[in-house]
């Protein structure tokens, strides 16, 4: 096939920067298609999406993406690091992606690919330097910033990289493409338009944190989306079927931690130096989020790591899911195509014949003797199910198996 176009997003909820993103990347690399690998319905700060990953699937389709394959949720709420990792590796096995394109804050690969041939080999003088900052109690990202900063002196363009969200995610993908040898060429498209948590709108383009928080506060987004995806979001409010954060789920998650025992919490991932002995106090002392979180927060654990620790909590995956994750090849799970798309998939299955590619989750469950597979997605089964139980109306369980591809003909 003509060149093909791979993009990691979360797309929560798709919207007219995401648009720029895609037509540009096409326009510079030529790709006649795009292939997406997206995280369905909890997402990489230790949140949850606004809207279903079906939903979410056909706002991309709409707009022009070919296929829609999901990041697995262990991926998808884990640290930047093996988020990049399950995607690249995904894009990687499919054996037919030419390109990967994402946004960063500097809109340069040189400086990116610098940052990540240091991660990736991690010289003596360098990891000497991140341990004598995690010895003074700083969090692990914080400490490899200020650590970078001292490996190239003076260089403010290198001080500045791990300072922002979307620069970070770069790195690990390319990283991730150097670890796996990949033919993949990266490319980088400038996020000029605002911050990752920005919550301005600038010439009709919002940040998708901004655009979640005019939803939550009433206010209109039709001039900062695509009319598909207005459409969709006032179709799925309508309905009730809207996950505004995490707080929807505070109190099964309470719950799960006054049930769990110390052990427990100490074999979830990211936790570490007595975190639990924290985690269940401040369980067994709160009865909101907001609260809970508070309690546990410090210097060295970022409330983005908490919460992705009370995700692992909630969806039970436990350090050894995790350590299994960062090991295999994920499957290919099929959200959603259109005809190029279909071509797509075609051309996948006859260059890797042995390819885990679903479309139907039954079917894999049945037939796969895989357990590390089958445990892997019996937790994207789980996160829909939990997901679910936030809808005011038809919380139905087992989507995954019910739900069907979602075919997009123009």
């Amino acid at each position: 096939m003509d060149g093909i176009l791979g993009i990691v997003s979360e797309y929560n909820p798709f919207h007219n920067g995401h648009i720029h993103h895609l037509e540009l990347s096409k326009k510079i690399t030529k790709a006649a298609f795009t292939v997406v690998v997206m995280s369905g319905n909890f997402v990489q700060r230790g949140d949850t999406s606004l809207i279903n990953k079906w939903v979410k699937t056909e706002m991309a389709l709409k707009a022009g993406v070919d296929l829609v394959i999901e990041l697995p949720t262990i991926y998808s709420i884990s640290s930047a690091e093996n988020f990049a990792d399950g995607a690249v590796k995904i894009l990687n096995s499919l054996g037919v992606v030419d390109y990967i394109s994402f946004g960063s804050e500097i809109g340069e690969i040189s400086p990116l690919n610098d940052v990540a041939n240091i991660l990736y080999r991690e010289p003596k003088e360098f990891s000497s330097l991140i341990t004598a900052q995690l010895k003074s109690g700083l969090s692990y990202p914080k400490a490899r910033e200020i650590a970078l900063s001292q490996f190239f002196g003076s260089s403010k363009i290198y001080s500045e990289i791990l300072n922002n969200p979307n620069n970070i995610l770069g790195v690990e993908y390319l990283k991730s493409l150097k670890r796996h040898r990949s033919h993949i060429k990266p490319l980088t498209i400038k996020r000029d338009y605002n911050d990752y948590n920005d919550k301005t709108e600038k010439n009709g383009i919002a940040s998708a944190t901004a655009i979640r928080t005019m939803i939550q506060t009433g206010k209109n987004v039709h001039y900062v989306v695509p009319y598909e995806t207005y459409e969709l979001l006032d179709q799925e409010m309508e309905n009730g079927r809207i996950i505004k954060d995490l707080s929807v789920f505070e109190k099964e998650i309470i719950y799960t931690l006054r049930k769990m025992t110390l052990s427990e919490i100490a074999n979830l991932p990211d936790v570490s130096e007595g975190l639990e002995n924290k985690i269940k106090l401040a369980a067994n002392t709160c009865n909101n989020l907001e609260d809970l979180i508070k309690k546990i927060k410090s210097k060295r654990y970022t409330q983005s790591r908490i919460q992705r620790i009370l995700l692992y909590a909630l969806l039970e995956i436990s350090q050894k899911d995790m350590n299994s994750s960062k090991k295999i090849n994920p499957y290919i799970r099929v959200l959603g195509f259109n005809k190029h798309g279909k071509r797509i998939i075609s051309a996948i299955a006859e260059a890797n014949p042995r390819l885990n590619i679903i479309v139907s989750v039954k079917k894999f469950m049945e037939n796969s003797n895989d357990n590390s597979l089958r445990n892997m997605i019996s937790k994207d089964i789980l996160a829909t199910n939990i997901y679910t139980l936030g809808y005011k109306t038809d919380p139905i369980a087992n989507l995954d198996y019910t739900h069907k591809v979602v075919e997009y003909n123009e």
